[in-house]
């Protein structure tokens, strides 16, 4: 839109010959090289005219501060032209001008009838009158490209046009307006005028501003994807469409569509994991080999990418339904324990266990940390289902490598506050199987020591039944 404070562009009179073919210098000036159309009839020729067109501000308009010399103009047109608009075609009709409008008359000179029409333009734009004059000069040629040239320029047209129903000229700015970029201001002009546009007119229009309903859940869905199967600079990709999910407007389309990734990455590590721990494919061959061998780097490669997509949904503390998800995988953690118990996983994707685990780790500090309100069932389910892969991967993955030292100890003092959340029972049979939390220095676990104190001072403590008697 044109701010209200700009310039007004000065209005020259057609009175003579000079002056008879000037246009609004806000335009191009490729607007005199206008190609005529087959007619002997020529813009503003008062010589020719059997119209003469007086445009002006509309005082009545309340945007329209004090009407001045510069608020109107006259043009001298030529009906046969005018005709191309169907508003002046209806309006020239015979049974129009019987009608007699008190404001346009028919005036007889000695060798010709002239037309005197007068149109009221009511606007907010500075320029309106000048965006009315192109329009009326538009039809006298076919080279709409010449005049054109902005998608502002076709829009202010495009409003002119509609309004006298100049179908060529309406044409020629959606034309226009469908090829060319647009800024932020354009498109919501763009989107202002659709409902003022026929079907046919609007489809393209409204393909580029609109879609449908899930298409935003589709898109976030895409990259995900490819950022983390597809890209080959794969680091850089998944920081920009983490920036992305975290700005994305609608927490809850962000959320479905993390949880839908990390469901598929996780059938994945399960089905690989579950092949490879299958007595099928057990034996010495040379093609089990490369079975087993493609199914463990498959589960390695998923592993990692669920560990960057739980980082997601923790970020945006949607990781709920995740938590949940890795709570009930009896199987699932079934199949990791006989896997490590095995010696072949080692010289092929060492670094399994630690991405696995790194999963477990940061849902179970979302849970300890208060970032992920799990139900009970949950709490006790994650601790009891994935204690027994931790010791599995303590007691076999040897010697520790000091990134595995140190994730393994947070797991553990996770797991233990995870565990002092539980009731009394639960806790007891859970903090049993924790003993092989410690070590041949009683001093190096703390927090083994703590769970435990912390446990039979409440098993210790008198009941409220019994304070009440």
């Amino acid at each position: 839109m044109i701010p209200t404070n700009a310039k007004k562009r000065k209005r020259v009179p057609y009175h003579t010959t000079s002056t008879r073919h000037a246009v609004d210098t806000t335009r191009s000036e490729s607007t005199m090289k206008l190609r005529r159309i087959k007619s002997i009839s020529s813009f503003n020729d008062d010589s020719t005219a059997d119209v003469i067109l007086r445009l002006y501000v509309d005082s009545s308009s309340p945007f329209v501060a004090e009407s001045s010399a510069e608020d109107e103009v006259q043009i001298y047109l030529h009906s046969d032209v005018l005709r191309r608009s169907k508003y002046f075609a209806a309006f020239l009709s015979d049974r129009w001008q019987n009608s007699s409008p008190n404001n346009n008359d028919i005036v007889s000179d000695s060798d010709k009838k002239v037309i005197r029409l007068n149109f009221g333009v009511s606007s907010t734009k500075p320029s309106s009158i000048s965006d009315h004059e192109t329009v009326m000069q538009l039809l006298y040629t076919d080279d709409f490209s010449s005049v054109i040239n902005s998608v502002t320029v076709a829009l202010d047209l495009l409003l002119v046009a509609l309004q006298l129903l100049f179908e060529d000229c309406v044409k020629a700015c959606i034309k226009f307006i469908e090829a060319v970029p647009w800024t932020e201001e354009e498109e919501k002009r763009v989107i202002e005028i659709i409902p003022l546009l026929r079907e046919e007119e609007s489809r393209e229009l409204l393909s580029r501003v609109y879609s449908h309903d899930d298409s935003c859940e589709e898109m976030l869905h895409g990259l995900i994807t490819s950022a983390i199967h597809n890209h080959p600079n794969m680091a850089f990709v998944k920081a920009f469409v983490a920036k992305l999910l975290r700005e994305f407007a609608s927490r809850e389309s962000a959320r479905r569509v993390l949880e839908r990734a990390f469901e598929e990455s996780l059938k994945v590590v399960k089905e690989s994991l579950e092949e490879y721990s299958s007595p099928d494919f057990r034996g010495d061959t040379n093609e089990t080999e490369a079975i087993q061998r493609l199914n463990l780097h498959t589960a390695m490669t998923n592993g990692r990418h669920l560990v960057w997509l739980v980082e997601r949904m923790i970020e945006l503390r949607v990781a709920d339904s995740a938590v949940k998800e890795w709570s009930e995988q009896a199987e699932f953690t079934a199949d990791l324990q006989r896997a490590f118990r095995d010696d072949a996983w080692r010289n092929i994707v060492p670094g399994l266990p630690s991405v696995v685990m790194r999963c477990t780790c940061k849902l179970a500090n979302g849970i300890a940390g208060g970032t992920i309100l799990a139900a009970r069932q949950v709490r006790m389910k994650l601790v009891k289902d994935w204690l027994p892969v931790l010791i599995v991967c303590k007691d076999n993955v040897s010697p520790l490598v000091p990134s595995q030292k140190v994730l393994y100890l947070e797991l553990e003092e996770t797991f233990l506050r995870i565990i002092s959340t539980l009731p009394m029972s639960d806790a007891q049979e859970l903090l049993q199987q924790c003993l092989s939390f410690s070590t041949k220095n009683v001093e190096d676990c703390p927090h083994l020591i703590t769970a435990f104190n912390t446990w039979f001072r409440r098993a210790t403590r008198p009941s409220l039944t019994d304070d009440r008697s």
